[in-house]
């Protein structure tokens, strides 16, 4: 049977299975946030059975990401850090670009797993943990001082709560230096795509439009793409080349 960088083929095969499964229960995680329903509940469950079909678009996504990040990371801890975590970066996504809202049990949910994970890698490297920890306080200190001085100038949020709540629980993933690739790119991936939202006139009726997504996006960039390839990018990007 074949290998592919050193993993047996077969053990693909059962991750993207697991992968789709788990990509089904997101939709099903989604509709009950979209609802507020309980999660586990037999209720919530029949309701969903009722109104919704096989979601393949989101377990086909939910299962390739499995498969590239066994190919990334191989059976380790990152493995299942991060197979944890995107199928609740595809939950915000999702309900965020429908609602404009990152519901709390969501992002309550991503930061006790952070926590969760902190405190793993801390029995591993001390230094790690304090490093994810500041991370926590990188991403959501970033986020609240442009939310509030956006509220200052504009007189309204420059971006909800959920947003700061969202980069707070992802910097227990990423630690400083990630996380601040993070919310870097995050706004150079919402500038693009509002500013061609915008010339294709193309923006919603009430001209909002959510950061959720970006941040997911860039997320999912970071988890995929090396923190040195990220940084010179974004330093030539912003030097204009010059870096």
């Amino acid at each position: 049977m074949a290998y592919i960088n050193d993993i047996h083929i077969l053990i693909y095969v059962l991750l993207a299975f697991i992968g789709g499964i788990i990509g089904q229960f997101v939709d099903y995680m989604n509709v009950a946030f979209l609802n507020d329903r309980k999660i586990l509940a037999k209720h919530t469950y029949e309701e969903y059975k009722k109104i919704r079909k096989i979601n393949y678009p989101i377990i086909i996504i939910n299962a390739i990401a499995y498969i590239a990040l066994l190919y990334n990371f191989k059976i380790s801890l990152n493995l299942f850090r991060f197979a944890i975590l995107i199928p609740m970066l595809i939950s915000a996504f999702i309900i965020d670009y429908k609602i404009q809202i990152i519901p709390n049990r969501l992002n309550l949910s991503i930061f006790e797993t952070g926590l969760i994970f902190t405190f793993i890698f801390g029995m591993q490297n001390l230094n790690l943990a304090k490093d994810m920890l500041l991370g926590m306080l990188v991403g959501g200190g970033i986020f609240l001082i442009i939310t509030l001085i956006g509220g200052m100038i504009a007189g309204r949020e420059a971006m909800g709560l959920g947003d700061v709540k969202l980069m707070g629980a992802l910097g227990l993933f990423f630690g400083v230096v990630d996380t601040a690739i993070i919310s870097v790119l995050s706004f150079l991936i919402g500038a693009i795509i509002s500013i061609i939202i915008i010339l294709a006139k193309k923006n919603r009726k009430d001209g909002y439009i959510p950061f959720g997504p970006f941040i997911v996006i860039a997320t999912v960039i970071t988890i995929f793409i090396p923190t040195n390839t990220l940084f010179t990018f974004l330093m030539k990007v912003f030097s204009l080349g010059l870096y």
